[in-house]
């Protein structure tokens, strides 16, 4: 059975990539801060069934990511797939130009930092064992490439993880292990409720070409095919997953 392991797969767009890999026979572990006996927890581990466990883990631990991997394969098996999707929005949307070392940071240490040290010991441990096709996919952001002013350091965090898929998918091309990089848009979460009113009526007014938010199995429907190695060979591709967002128009 093939494994994946997910982060911050308890709920949004983590938890439905999660779903939509243990529907077509993964073992799915997931890994985020929460506490496992709280309700967000107990909720997704219902609802991904037998074949599912949840660690928590703060991805800015770094000492701690071998024993995660560790418990992971001893619970389930190698590692066949790595999505790398916890992540976290500025923390104080304003102007750039009064943005804070301490914030800047934090977004680095969970989007770039802990995402890149966990991608690596992932990839050492595929490059253990001969499974197949494996896959790594990073969940990046339409803001990878379109700028958004009041959110600086999550922009140039999701900028620079794209590099590192392109960096991930050379070094590991060969072995047969494939690397991309999805970008969501605007997608209906916890993270975007605060600001749901706003961006419906810029839908609404036209901004995504879709005409309507993405949801969680949007994003996952575009991971799929990545993880059971359809497009093995498209390896360090960029999808964009945003209804339309990111084409530029006049």
């Amino acid at each position: 059975m093939k494994t994946a392991l997910i982060t911050g797969g308890q709920q949004g767009i983590g938890l439905g990539i999660a779903r939509a890999l243990s529907g077509v026979g993964f073992s799915v572990a997931i890994a985020a801060e929460a506490a496992p006996e709280s309700d967000t927890v107990r909720h997704a581990i219902g609802l991904l069934g037998e074949h599912a466990r949840y660690y928590r883990h703060d991805v800015r631990d770094l000492d701690a990511i071998p024993a995660l991997l560790d418990r992971v394969e001893d619970d389930l098996g190698p590692l066949t797939t790595f999505v790398s999707n916890a992540g976290v929005g500025a923390p104080i949307r304003g102007d750039m130009l009064d943005l804070s070392p301490e914030n800047f940071d934090f977004v680095m240490d969970v989007n770039l930092k802990g995402a890149f040290f966990l991608a690596q010991e992932a990839a050492k441990r595929m490059l253990g064992h001969d499974q197949g096709y494996r896959s790594i996919i990073f969940i990046t952001s339409v803001s990878a490439e379109m700028v958004s002013i009041e959110r600086a350091e999550y922009c140039i965090s999701k900028a620079a993880a794209a590099m590192a898929v392109k960096l991930f998918a050379t070094r590991l091309a060969a072995d047969n292990i494939g690397v991309f990089d999805i970008r969501p848009g605007i997608i209906e979460t916890g993270m975007t409720a605060g600001v749901r009113d706003k961006y419906t009526a810029r839908i609404e007014a036209g901004l995504v070409p879709a005409a309507r938010w993405g949801t969680p199995d949007d994003i996952a429907a575009s991971v799929l095919p990545l993880a059971e190695g359809r497009f093995a060979f498209a390896t360090g591709s960029v999808i964009a997953a945003d209804g339309g967002l990111s084409i530029a128009r006049l």
